[in-house]
């Protein structure tokens, strides 16, 4: 089975081609061009790469957030279209489960590990691992301690620190920029491409049956997307009375 993975989590992203073997091919996006301007060129060239066309694939996985509002969007629209063209099934994967994974494969069977995502604001998005003895890359590799949230690296460490629940290992880009944090009691581990992650799962996934129709999908938000923060505030705004006139 052959399965063709997106990321648009991250401003560069990646996309990747894997089976049973493994990875196929990979590749980061440039950061420097908005997803919605490169994707169709990219799936092209990852698809040219491994000498196969969109109808060769089996299965599409796209990592679901969190993440920007935009990038969520196109890359769930570019991994629907392409399903619904071929009659394809899809597998959605969490970018903090796909960062525990990878975590994970530093770790020890019932140690702790840890997603660290840049939620920028000065907070992160993260969420909270045991390793668990199934095999890399399978839904029972992982058992959630602390699910997806956003907060501060402060409060999410005195949190995890009063639950006793410290982690080991720490992944994501937000790990990497509040390392300080985290040095002197984590091993840090930088954001790796999550593509080839969330397609070695999503085959991991489809063994068990664990797949969704293309119009299922859902994006993982964790925290409302400013846009909709400022259409409400200014609905709200439009809305309100006027304010009644002081007397003279």
């Amino acid at each position: 089975m052959r399965v063709l993975a997106l990321d648009t989590t991250t401003t560069d992203g990646s996309l990747a081609i894997a089976d049973e073997r493994g990875c196929l091919v990979e590749m980061t996006g440039d950061r420097q061009r908005s997803h919605t301007a490169r994707l169709p060129g990219d799936v092209h060239d990852l698809l040219a790469r491994a000498a196969l066309s969109s109808r060769d694939i089996d299965l599409f996985a796209v990592v679901s957030g969190p993440g920007s509002f935009t990038g969520l969007r196109t890359g769930i629209a570019t991994i629907q279209g392409l399903a619904m063209v071929h009659g394809r099934r899809v597998v959605a994967v969490s970018a903090l489960e796909a960062l525990g994974m990878a975590a994970s494969e530093r770790a020890d069977v019932g140690s702790r590990v840890a997603a660290w995502m840049d939620a920028h604001r000065r907070d992160v998005f993260s969420a909270l691992f045991e390793v668990g003895p199934g095999d890399s890359w399978t839904p029972d590799r992982l058992r959630e301690l602390d699910a997806a949230t956003v907060d501060t690296p402060a409060n999410t460490l005195a949190r995890w620190d009063a639950a006793g629940i410290a982690p080991t290992v720490v992944a994501g880009d937000g790990a990497t920029l509040y390392h300080e944090m985290l040095d002197a009691r984590a091993v840090v581990m930088p954001h790796p491409p999550l593509a080839s992650i969330a397609a070695r799962m999503a085959l991991a996934r489809a063994r068990q049956g664990l797949t969704i129709d293309p119009a299922a999908i859902q994006p993982v938000y964790v925290r409302r997307p400013d846009v909709e923060v400022t259409r409400d505030a200014r609905r709200a705004s439009e809305s309100a009375p006027p304010p009644t006139p002081s007397p003279a």
